[in-house]
């Protein structure tokens, strides 16, 4: 259900046609909460539908003009309940960890030069984190909303510094693994990392 309650928050911000929705998904929103533009377009439907949502009227009738759609007061009242109800944090899922698991028994051939890749992916992704945070939250610009919003771009920014520092540690654990490239020997009495449990 999250999808629709992204572009509730879009569409509360600014009103906007599904393209600009999809402009801002790239560019900003896109950055914790990402949806392709049929995604967006086709919860555009069902949010006018329900009747969370409306067409606004054209200011010039035109053929082949962009639909802009606003939030209807139902919409708003979905959104500050969806807002206000408890959630359960959403274990986790990362494909790269369990191939770091699994290289323990088959062998880590490959991996390292992808743990090196993401690295530098996180660093570039950090660094433009950092710099939205220079343009975007000079000092002085703490409104509760301004403040709220920096809170979701510090997520990112303290998420990218995990990443950065974790992969830092893991390539330095390869570099002094002795045997790196080979698979685990059956009946070796060394443990997988993370344990042996299922």
């Amino acid at each position: 259900m999250s999808l629709p309650h992204a572009i509730l928050t879009a569409l509360l911000e600014k009103p906007s046609s599904g393209l600009e929705l999809t402009r801002r998904f790239d560019r900003s929103i896109g950055y914790f909460w990402s949806a392709t533009h049929q995604q967006i377009y086709r919860e555009l439907g069902k949010l006018e539908a329900q009747g969370y949502i409306r067409t606004l009227p054209a200011e010039q009738p035109a053929r082949g003009q962009k639909k802009r759609y606003e939030v209807l007061p139902a919409g708003r009242a979905e959104l500050a309940r969806w807002t206000s109800a408890a959630q359960d944090p959403k274990p986790q899922r990362d494909v790269l960890l369990l191939r770091l698991r699994a290289s323990a028994v088959v062998g880590t051939a490959g991996l390292e030069a992808d743990l090196r890749r993401h690295l530098d992916l996180h660093r570039r992704q950090l660094a433009e984190y950092e710099q939205i945070e220079q343009r975007d939250f000079p000092p002085g610009k703490d409104s509760p909303q301004d403040r709220l919003r920096h809170l979701v771009l510090r997520a990112g920014i303290d998420l990218e510094t995990f990443w950065t520092q974790w992969l830092t540690h893991a390539l330095k654990e390869f570099d002094e693994m002795p045997g790196k490239g080979g698979a685990a020997v059956p009946g070796d009495d060394v443990e997988p990392p993370g344990g042996g449990t299922e």
